[in-house]
């Protein structure tokens, strides 16, 4: 049996002092990701099922869907839908999909479950929802599913707009 000097072996005041530097992250977890455009959104950790690269072939296109869906996937014996979420949003690039594998992020609320498909992956990021602000300059098509943004003070990265994974659920869209 290992006793406590044997398992503590560095000096308590240095591994103390290395603790202390050690931060906790503010705020929420987030996945960023990109659009075919290349504007970059964030879906809360916390609405993710799942996020997967899935091999084109592996999504199965349906006849007389909406055009945004690209078709099903099986994900662990259930079926779920997968959208091109870009076009969804109204976004006049069209996602690659001649390509080995596309990016799915699986959503969820109240059991219901959408793949939405995305150019690609980003990080995950800790943001601090007390930054967030309401967004100012976005299109009327994606206002109802933005619920606001992070305005970063570089020109590389503008804004980073949060996504409401439950607005985008329940859309009247997925009908037409």
């Amino acid at each position: 049996m290992v006793n406590q000097q044997d398992f503590f072996r560095g000096n308590p005041q240095e591994i103390s002092s290395d603790l202390q530097g050690l931060q906790t992250p503010e705020g929420e977890l987030y996945l960023r990701f990109f659009l075919p455009c290349q504007d970059e959104f964030v879906l809360p950790a916390a609405a993710i099922r799942e996020v997967m690269q899935q091999p084109p072939d592996r999504i199965t296109a349906i006849p007389n869907a909406s055009p945004l869906l690209l078709g099903t996937i099986n994900l662990r014996g259930q079926v779920i839908w997968v959208a091109d979420l870009g076009q969804f949003l109204g976004d006049g690039t069209s996602l690659n999909t001649d390509r080995p594998e596309i990016p799915v992020i699986a959503i969820e609320d109240q059991e219901t479950i959408l793949g939405l498909a995305v150019d690609r992956l980003g990080e995950m990021e800790w943001l601090d929802l007390e930054n967030l602000q309401i967004s100012t300059t976005i299109p009327d098509q994606i206002a109802p599913f933005v619920q606001g943004e992070w305005v970063s003070l570089q020109e590389s990265h503008p804004a980073l707009r949060l996504l409401d994974h439950v607005a985008i659920l329940r859309s009247a869209r997925w009908a037409a």
